[in-house]
């Protein structure tokens, strides 16, 4: 088994590899890590969805609001 030859200025990134699309995804990763962070969050139980989500949207903004 031979080396593969060095690509050079051709790239080396994957084939199908979308640079803005990674940086998009990134951005949400980290925002759902920051998400889980919170206190609020990742510690409330509730029976009811729409409480859960008033909590998320209370994050999120706070959030939004600090930079």
């Amino acid at each position: 088994m031979g080396r593969q030859p060095s690509r050079g200025s051709r790239g080396g990134g994957p084939a199908g590899f979308d640079k803005e699309m990674y940086k998009c995804r990134n951005e949400v990763e980290r925002t759902i890590n920051r998400l889980k962070h919170s206190r609020a969050a990742p510690t409330r139980y509730d029976n009811r969805a729409y409480v859960f989500h008033g909590t998320l949207t209370v994050a999120s903004i706070r959030l939004w609001i600090r930079p």
